[in-house]
């Protein structure tokens, strides 16, 4: 059988100063391994991989580097990167997109979200417990760079901003512990409850 997920492009924005975290996040182990390595097995699957970071940062076997064009200006420019990179290596689709600090994402909960697309979308995003859209663990679709590059050329930095409501899907995660995500070395702590 086929995985949906390999028709996707894993991508994994790491390019962030881990300011609230105070050393480099995606370095930071959890149950003895990199938060980076467990959300990269999350996108294992997917037929394409990239890690949006400074040049030769990080080393993944399998994944593609990718530089952060927009160093500093937040997950929108890594998304950037990310869409620049799948049309690039691998022509319009889907990009499944996350950064290092959601160390729970499995690779069902990517499959929950490439099965909930529907015509005319252009992401889809996961709820969370109060109901909210968390752009910073969904889908997004090619289509999306130009928008998303005149966003940023506009000033605007916030991920939410990457999709309009009306080209959004939205579902409720049976898993929203899959969610949690790591800003201070505090959170590892919850994250092993």
């Amino acid at each position: 059988m086929n995985d949906i997920l390999n028709g996707l492009t894993g991508a994994i924005t790491a390019g962030g100063k881990s300011s609230r975290f105070g050393s480099d996040k995606a370095l930071a182990l959890l149950e003895g391994r990199p938060l980076l390595h467990h959300v990269a097995d999350s996108l294992g699957s997917c037929g394409l991989r990239v890690v949006v970071a400074p040049p030769g940062k990080y080393m993944l076997a399998g994944w593609h580097n990718v530089p952060d064009t927009r160093p500093g200006e937040g997950p929108l420019a890594g998304l950037e990167a990310a869409l620049e990179a799948a049309v690039q290596l691998k022509g319009a689709g889907w990009v499944a997109f996350t950064g290092v600090d959601l160390p729970r994402l499995t690779p069902d909960f990517w499959r929950t979200l490439a099965a909930a697309r529907t015509p005319g979308a252009l992401s889809v995003q996961p709820l969370d417990a109060q109901g909210r859209p968390q752009p910073l663990a969904a889908l997004y679709h090619t289509d999306l760079l130009p928008q998303v590059t005149g966003l940023l050329d506009a000033g605007e930095r916030r991920l939410r901003a990457a999709a309009e409501a009306k080209s959004v899907v939205t579902i409720v995660s049976t898993e929203l512990s899959v969610l949690l995500n790591v800003n201070t070395p505090a959170d590892l702590t919850t994250i092993l409850r």
